[in-house]
């Protein structure tokens, strides 16, 4: 028999029976998420797989919904460091003042309101991986500060002197052309060069057309699941539709536009009819291959601005842009 007091502990710099346990579940999960059908999600796949054995600095690159911040899990959990803590900050979502001290934290009294001590989220990874999502919008200030973190392998924290060690991979997330950011003085070159060590790019959906049956199949799947219904099922026109579409929300648009077609139909298997509009019109009328991704993504915004009455906040979220992106992109687009 076991000693209870004994289970889930480790001999030093060995993982526990937990930890190891978590680790092979977490890889399964990760595996699992991924389809890889089309022969470049399989190329990708085994580049990633390739890159998970070392801890070189990562740049993952693609459109905004593309599974960037899945395959960043999945280059931690098939990495020699699978059982070690995998942290994540969005740096977009983060007001400036605040990057700094989410990112490197800080010591008691550095601050008005600082009362206690906080660890860093580049801390509290230790040997394992931070993923820096939307690294396009850290601060100058703090780029600065990651790099002579990067180059030292150690930093400060917020108001403090003792140094702190970095010991995790850092996994950096763009959907932004950084070498653009870098010609335009927003984004400092030398940090580019020291992210950009192994990078991989995802390809949008739409050049990936043979994913998009497998992977409606198991997000329908997943969400029947959570919303805890009937069974449910793609019809053959369905498919054929969201084939044909070019979906410029990616991954993250087709999801939605599945929860959707849930909504409007209850029938147990959803047919054209159940899905939006811009999804019906793909199917009868232009190619995608034809449509640029300017057409595409000015119907797709307008479609979401449609389904949230106007909710600037609420489309955002449903694009996976911040709620200035989407000004902008209104702007651009004259869907003001």
């Amino acid at each position: 028999m076991h000693n209870k007091d004994h289970v889930g502990t480790a001999a030093p710099g060995r993982p526990s029976r937990r930890q190891a346990r978590s680790s092979e579940s977490g890889s399964a999960a990760a595996l699992s998420a991924w389809i890889a059908a089309d022969p470049k999600s399989l190329h990708l796949l085994e580049q990633t797989r390739k890159i998970a054995a070392g801890t070189s600095t990562v740049l993952i690159s693609g459109e905004s919904g593309v599974g960037k911040d899945l395959l960043a899990s999945l280059l931690h959990y098939l990495g020699p460091h699978a059982q070690e803590p995998l942290v994540k900050i969005d740096c977009a979502s983060l007001p400036h003042e605040l990057v700094e001290s989410e990112l490197f934290g800080y010591e008691k009294g550095a601050f008005t309101g600082a009362t206690q001590t906080k660890r860093g989220r580049l801390e509290l990874a230790g040997a394992g991986t931070i993923v820096l999502d939307e690294v396009a919008a850290l601060p100058l200030a703090v780029q600065a500060k990651l790099l002579r973190a990067i180059e030292e392998k150690s930093f400060h924290r917020l108001g403090g002197t003792r140094t702190v060690e970095v010991a995790a991979r850092i996994v950096a997330l763009t959907n932004a052309d950084l070498a653009e950011a870098v010609a335009r003085g927003a984004f400092r070159e030398d940090l580019y060069y020291r992210l950009n060590v192994l990078p991989l790019s995802v390809p949008p959906l739409r050049e990936r057309p043979a994913d998009i049956r497998p992977l409606a199949r198991r997000l329908l799947s997943q969400l029947v699941e959570g919303h805890r219904g009937p069974a449910r099922s793609l019809a053959a026109d369905a498919l054929a539709a969201l084939e044909r579409y070019a979906f410029p929300g990616n991954v993250r648009e087709l999801r939605n536009i599945l929860e959707r077609a849930l909504v409007a139909s209850t029938a147990p298997q959803l047919t054209l009819d159940a899905l939006p509009a811009q999804v019906r019109q793909a199917a009868h009328g232009r190619d995608r291959h034809k449509m640029t991704l300017e057409e595409l993504e000015r119907a797709y915004i307008a479609e979401i601005l449609d389904y949230t009455r106007g909710k600037k906040s609420k489309a955002a979220a449903i694009l996976g842009i911040s709620r200035k992106n989407l000004l902008e992109k209104r702007k651009r687009y004259g869907l003001d």
